[in-house]
């Protein structure tokens, strides 16, 4: 992969306030250029995608079973974190979790009526794992509360629908139940809030100046060019997929681009007139800035196509990333599009590992062998009589939504994507 980085040397400060007098005559008179750039595959990256297939449903059902008092959750009761989950429409829950007998364990209780009731629980792999996750979240509680903290004060009130927060929870690396177990006791920092539409929302309570330096501005010393600095005229790190063929037109554009004054996501943008490229780099900025605050530096794009308003972008804000592949790679794997933080990866490996990502990536290579281990017939299942026998691999057997779990109890087996609001 080719890598340019326009400018090198010290850091030596930033302006933080709205940059007014010439520099704000420039902004204003670069009205934006009419560039468009291709999109073209990499597969190194496209691979980071393939590899998490499921994982976050995989992660997040460990997190809900283990969560229960009786450790083992029957099947209507894990059908109500189906949209949390995010399972495609056409898959059972008791489909989805079967393809990985390495993590749970099927079993059946008795309803009130005596009838087997397919019950999943961890295996003891599985739960010694999710045990190590726990320390190595309360090893990172702070490194955690950092990231949340600089992700409300990314947004023009220091709040956010929990909704928002939820789709970026996993990303961000907050447990599953934050709002249970780790808001709560961090009430001197976060609030919850009532929202003017009536939801509820996350409110920043405290700014921190500290935490108000954005990654680009931190690496400056080793990125930029002094008299840039000086000028807060910040380049971005940019790389190209192998083979990528950019014209002289937009190569040049591109230079122009990247010598435009570099605004603070922390900072208040409002003097910008959006339809100019330095509007345009603020708001490259703003995203370069959240994918630096997830663990793995990339997120689903519908994950940020509910931030215009909190972050204050124009409409149609998310056409950053296609105009800049450069710094944002958009990949198609898994059915949805992923946004990649180029200059976080060399080829498919993340330059700075988070502990919970080396957590995660056990949970995938055990997933993994268990899959293996299944099509090889090595596991043994209980049907609802108490039997036992091998699971030999038949991806049809319970491809059809109109297949029962083992024929048992149709009102528990109807898969429904409608919303459940009871308790759960």
């Amino acid at each position: 992969m080719v890598s340019w980085l326009f400018s090198r040397v010290k850091f030596c400060g930033f302006p933080c306030k709205n940059q007014r007098g010439s520099n704000l005559n420039h902004l204003q008179s670069r009205y934006l250029v009419n560039i468009k750039l291709k999109w073209v595959k990499d597969k190194d990256l496209d691979s980071v995608v393939s590899a998490e297939k499921d994982l976050k449903a995989v992660c997040f059902l460990v997190s809900i079973i283990s969560s229960s008092l009786e450790q083992c959750v029957p099947i209507y009761r894990l059908r109500c974190h189906r949209r949390q989950l995010g399972l495609p429409n056409d898959v059972k829950m008791s489909t989805f979790i079967r393809r990985y007998p390495s993590i749970f364990h099927e079993s059946h209780i008795r309803d009130s009526a005596g009838t087997p009731v397919p019950s999943f629980g961890l295996t003891p792999e599985a739960r010694e794992l999710y045990e190590e996750e726990i320390v190595v979240v309360r090893q990172c509680w702070t490194d955690i509360r950092s990231r949340l903290c600089r992700l409300l004060m990314l947004t023009s009130g220091t709040t956010l629908p929990l909704q928002t927060i939820d789709q970026l929870r996993w990303d961000m690396g907050l447990p599953y139940d934050y709002r249970n177990s780790f808001i709560p006791y961090n009430h001197d920092l976060f609030s919850f809030v009532q929202l003017r539409d009536d939801r509820v929302g996350l409110k920043l309570l405290s700014w921190d100046d500290d935490l108000a330096v954005s990654e680009l501005q931190k690496n400056a010393g080793s990125q930029q060019v002094e008299e840039d600095v000086r000028n807060g005229c910040l380049a971005f790190p940019i790389g190209f997929t192998r083979g990528f063929g950019l014209r002289r037109k937009c190569m040049d554009w591109l230079k122009e681009w990247q010598k435009l004054p570099y605004t603070s996501p922390y900072c208040d943008a409002s003097h910008l007139d959006p339809r100019t490229d330095a509007s345009e780099k603020r708001i490259v900025g703003v995203f370069h800035e959240l994918l630096h605050l997830t663990l793995q530096k990339k997120t689903e794009r519908k994950n940020v196509s509910n931030l215009r308003k909190p972050f204050s972008m124009p409409q149609k804000f998310t056409k950053v990333f296609e105009r800049h592949p450069g710094i944002f790679y958009i990949s198609k794997k898994n059915d949805t599009q992923t946004v990649i933080l180029r200059e976080a990866y060399d080829g498919d490996k993340l330059l700075q590992k988070h502990p919970l990502v080396s957590i995660r990536e056990k949970f995938a290579n055990m997933s993994r062998k268990g899959q293996l281990d299944r099509s090889r017939g090595l596991y043994k299942k209980e049907d609802p009589f108490g039997h036992f026998h091998c699971d030999e691999v038949d991806e049809t057997r319970y491809s059809s939504e109109e297949m029962s779990d083992y024929n048992l109890l149709s009102e528990y087996d109807s898969e429904s994507d409608d919303p459940i609001d009871n308790n759960c």
